[in-house]
C-alpha cells in the first residue's frame, strides 16, 4: 500500500543529500524510518521485494523530485547564506541527538564498549573536517571509459555513507573532487551522467544496506553506539564558522534554533 507521506520524507532526505556534510541517514533516523529504510533496501532484491517496492517508490520519488527541484534553491542559499543555511542543518543534527540517547537508553544499556564504539564513530566522522577537498572547477561534461568507471565507484561510496548517520555523500563526492560534475549534471539534465552516477549509487545502496541490516539486527546496541558517535561527529563537519556580522549573527543563530526544534518535534513524532 502506497504511503504518500513518504515522498514529503523523501523529500527531506534528498534535500540533505544536496549538502556536502549533511547525511540523509541522519534524516531518515530523524522521521523515525531508518530501519524501515534499510530493511526495505535490503528486501528489493529478495523474494519479499513486493513488500518494500510501495515504500521505496513513494521515497524515492521524494527524494528524486527534491534533488531535481531543489538543487538550484540548495546551490542559492549555499552561495548567498551559507552560514545560516549550515547552521539550521547543524540544529537539526544537534536536535536528534536526544532523540537517540533516548531511544538506546544510554543511561542503563551503555557499557564501556559501546561507549568504545562510540568514540569510533565520533572519531571516524570529526576527522573529515580538517579533510579540505579541492573541488575540480571544471566539472565532467562528456563521458570516457575512465571517467565512467571513477562516477560510477564515487556514486557507489556516497550512496555507502549515505546510509550511515552521520557520514554525508554529498562530502565523499567532494573528496573525490566530482560533487560540481553531479549537481552541473542534475541541474543541466545530463543524463549519460546521471545515469552512470545513479547506476552507482543503487549498486551501493544495496551491497551496503544488506550489512547494515545484518549489523543492526545482530548487534543492534553497538550500531546505536556507532550511529550517535556518528552524528555527533559530524556537528564539526557541518560547522561553518561563523562571520561577525549582526545580520549574519542573527540569522544563524536563528536558523541554528529553528533547525534544533524542528528536530524535537520531528523526534516526539516518531
Amino acid at each position: 500500500m502506497f504511503d504518500w507521506r513518504n515522498i514529503f520524507r523523501g523529500m527531506a532526505m534528498g534535500t540533505s543529500d544536496i549538502i556536502p556534510g549533511v547525511s540523509g541517514g541522519t534524516i531518515a533516523v530523524l522521521l523515525g524510518i531508518y530501519d524501515k529504510f534499510i530493511n526495505a533496501v535490503s528486501g528489493i532484491t529478495t523474494r519479499e521485494w513486493k513488500k518494500h517496492f510501495p515504500f521505496l517508490v513513494t521515497l524515492g520519488l521524494g527524494m528524486g523530485s527534491a534533488i531535481l527541484v531543489l538543487s538550484h534553491l540548495v546551490e542559492w542559499l549555499l552561495e548567498v547564506y551559507p552560514q545560516p543555511t549550515n547552521f539550521f542543518f547543524l540544529g537539526l543534527i544537534a536536535g536528534i541527538l536526544p532523540y537517540l540517547l533516548r531511544e538506546a537508553n544510554v543511561r542503563s544499556t551503555f557499557k564501556v564498549k559501546h561507549v568504545v564504539f562510540m568514540l569510533v564513530g565520533f572519531i571516524l566522522v570529526a576527522s573529515m573536517a580538517f579533510f579540505k577537498p579541492e573541488e575540480i572547477s571544471n566539472p565532467i561534461e562528456t563521458l570516457t571509459l575512465l571517467s565512467v568507471i571513477g562516477l560510477f565507484f564515487a556514486g557507489a561510496l556516497a550512496s555507502m555513507a549515505m546510509l550511515l548517520p552521520g557520514i554525508s555523500g554529498s562530502f565523499i563526492l567532494l573528496i573525490f573532487g566530482v560533487y560540481h560534475t553531479v549537481i552541473n549534471a542534475i541541474t543541466t539534465m545530463n543524463l549519460p551522467i546521471i545515469m552512470v552516477i545513479g547506476a552507482g549509487i543503487a549498486s551501493g545502496f544495496i551491497f551496503s544496506s544488506k550489512g547494515i541490516k545484518y549489523l543492526l539486527n545482530r548487534f543492534p546496541l553497538m550500531m546505536y553506539a556507532l550511529i550517535i558517535g556518528l552524528v555527533f561527529g559530524s556537528l564539526f563537519v557541518v560547522y561553518p564558522g561563523l562571520t561577525i556580522a549582526f545580520n549574519n549573527i542573527l540569522l544563524s543563530v536563528f536558523a541554528l534554533f529553528f533547525g534544533f526544534f524542528v528536530a524535537i518535534w520531528l523526534g516526539k513524532k516518531g
